[in-house]
């Protein structure tokens, strides 16, 4: 109960002749650089946020909150 080869060739037929071979390359062209893209900010992001959780904790601020009532005491 597959897909044969008959009928993968037909599916493509009738793509090409919906969309154009123009069209699919733009398509095809436009899918990979996104890929690409995608790609490279995952391993970029990944250096990135390591960074900012380091630069974060560099900011943490120890500090005492006190209450109106404490002050009384």
């Amino acid at each position: 109960m597959g897909i044969s080869i008959w009928q993968l060739v037909i599916v493509l037929g009738i793509v090409i002749l919906l969309f154009g071979t123009k069209k699919l390359r733009n398509l095809g062209g436009d899918i990979g650089s996104a890929v690409k893209g995608f790609k490279s900010a995952i391993k970029d992001g990944g250096d990135s946020e390591n960074n900012k959780i380091e630069e974060n904790d560099s900011n943490v601020v120890d500090a005492e909150v006190k209450t109106k009532d404490q002050d009384k005491v």
